[in-house]
């Protein structure tokens, strides 16, 4: 049976992740922080569908100093790690505090690293080993008052780069899928007439679906991509990248 970890399960593309996965055959931990009821939710829908799987749930604050510890002593078996959890702050960069800086950096690129740590021997003692993380466009590009967030990214496509060649003789693939403008609660503070003139810059005409960003994460999860690793893989519709 294969085991994938899903970090922010209870996001709209760690859900869409989740449920793919699941039709393909994936037994889950589902990780999230404060929806936990979302989150039992879903990992209900995906037992009573996918009974001969298991599907557990797991709580874990990304940014506190033993999110690491806590989630890798609830894991046994591992094929996979997916990296899904994280928001944004949009301000201007002179307003961010230190501890705002911290807590992006910390949500999103150090605590995902030591939970690597914890777990890189179970995933690489299973066979097609994946690490996959959801990067950004504005880890390529930036953006003005996201500056931190796209700093951030930018480092998750260069951890992506070097970790991949540390791991690749023991079968691991490290890969990010980068989104552009995707239809998530994250995006919810755009109203219809901002929304529309992103809509305009976009050759595609729209805002992505999560579940074209999962369509991604699965073809990186099958055993036959085995040959695809330190690569950052954009899904913008044309817009940016």
């Amino acid at each position: 049976m294969k085991f994938a970890l899903i970090c922010g399960a209870s996001g709209n593309i760690g859900t869409a992740i989740s449920k793919d996965l699941a039709q393909k055959g994936w037994s889950l931990y589902l990780h999230y922080y404060q929806n936990e009821a979302t989150t039992n939710q879903l990992a209900n829908e995906l037992r009573a569908e996918y009974p001969q799987q298991d599907f557990l749930t797991i709580q874990a604050n990304f940014r506190s100093e033993d999110a690491a510890q806590k989630i890798s002593q609830n894991i046994f078996g591992l094929n996979a790690v997916v990296f899904a959890q994280g928001t944004t702050i949009y301000q201007l960069f002179d307003c961010f505090s230190a501890q705002q800086l911290e807590n992006l950096w910390q949500e999103q690129l150090k605590t995902p690293m030591l939970v690597i740590q914890k777990i890189i021997k179970k995933i690489s003692n299973a066979e097609n080993g994946r690490i996959v993380f959801i990067g950004s466009i504005y880890g390529a590009v930036g953006s003005s008052m996201e500056v931190p967030y796209s700093a951030i990214k930018g480092g998750i496509s260069s951890f992506v780069n070097a970790y991949s060649k540390e791991v690749a003789s023991l079968g691991v693939t490290v890969n990010a899928v980068a989104p552009g403008a995707v239809a998530t609660k994250m995006n919810d503070e755009f109203n219809q007439t901002e929304i529309e003139a992103v809509n305009e810059e976009i050759p595609v005409g729209r805002f992505g679906d999560p579940s074209e960003i999962s369509h991604i994460v699965q073809s990186i999860m099958d055993e036959r991509a085995s040959y695809l690793t330190g690569q950052t893989i954009y899904v913008d519709g044309g817009w940016k990248k």
